[in-house]
C-alpha cells in the first residue's frame, strides 16, 4: 500500500508538465539507442517558464527513464521535485545567459569526445572541411575540459555558446540548445556526424578544406540563415 501511495505523489508532481516530461524521455531513448549515451550518463532539459527547468535524474539509465523520473529546478538551483542531474549549473547557467535557449540537450557522442581527446590542440573542429556545417551551424567549438558538475563547466562554455548553440565539452561530451527540444537535439546529431565524416576522412588519407572562397560564400549563406541550427 504503501508503495503505491509514493507512486501516487510522485506522479502528481509532475503531473502538470507530462508531455514535456514525455519529450524528454523521448529524446533521451533516441540518443541512447543511437549510442550517445551510456548508463546514467547526459542530461536533457527544458525551460518550462522564467522560475523552472524540467531536467532529467542523476544516477538512472536515461534510456529507460519514464517521465515521473524527471526532476523539477528553480532558476536559483533549489530542487523542487525529484533528484536532478549533478550538471543542473551547467544547464542553469546557459538559461541565465541566453534568453532564447528553451532546451538543453547534453550527451556523449564517442567521435565528438574521441577528437577532443586525439586532437587537444584544437579550439573547435575544422568546419571548413564541410558544407553543410558551414551552413547548419556555423561553427563547432571545443570548450575547455572542465570538472563535471561544477560551476566551472557552465562557465567555459562561455563566449561561444553566444554565437554557436552547438559545442563539444573536451574529454566529456557534447552539447546543443535550441529554441526547442528538437532544434538542440538536431545540433547534437550535426556534431556527431560532422565528427564521423571527419574520422573517416582522417583514416581515408586526411581532412581537406573548401577553397577559400567558396567558404566566404557559405559563411555569407549562413548569416542570411539566421543562428537557428538546421
Amino acid at each position: 500500500m504503501a508503495k503505491k501511495k509514493s507512486g501516487c505523489r510522485a506522479s502528481s508532481g509532475l503531473s502538470p508538465h507530462r508531455s514535456e516530461a514525455e519529450h524528454i524521455v523521448e529524446i533521451c531513448r533516441r540518443l541512447h539507442q543511437r549510442f550517445w549515451l551510456s548508463s546514467a550518463d547526459g542530461n536533457v532539459s527544458i525551460r518550462l517558464d522564467d522560475e523552472r527547468i524540467l531536467i532529467t535524474p542523476t544516477g538512472l539509465h536515461k534510456g529507460f527513464i519514464g517521465w515521473r523520473d524527471l526532476a523539477l529546478v528553480d532558476c536559483k538551483g533549489e530542487v523542487l521535485w525529484g533528484r536532478p542531474s549533478s550538471e543542473k549549473l551547467m544547464h542553469l547557467e546557459i538559461y541565465r545567459r541566453l534568453p532564447l535557449a528553451r532546451a538543453v540537450v547534453h550527451p556523449h557522442p564517442p567521435h565528438s569526445i574521441a577528437w577532443s581527446v586525439a586532437r587537444p590542440d584544437w579550439k573547435e573542429l575544422p568546419i571548413d572541411a564541410l558544407t553543410e556545417l558551414v551552413l547548419a551551424v556555423g561553427r563547432i567549438p571545443i570548450a575547455p575540459y572542465a570538472l563535471p558538475g561544477t560551476q566551472q563547466m557552465g562557465d567555459v562554455l562561455f563566449p561561444d555558446l553566444e554565437s554557436t548553440r552547438v559545442m563539444i565539452l573536451a574529454r566529456h561530451g557534447a552539447l546543443a540548445w535550441g529554441e526547442s527540444l528538437e532544434e538542440a537535439y538536431n545540433g547534437i546529431e550535426r556534431i556527431e556526424h560532422a565528427s564521423m565524416i571527419l574520422a573517416a576522412a582522417h583514416a581515408m588519407g586526411g581532412i581537406t578544406c573548401l577553397p577559400a572562397d567558396e567558404f566566404a560564400r557559405l559563411r555569407v549563406l549562413r548569416e542570411k540563415l539566421g543562428p537557428r541550427t538546421l
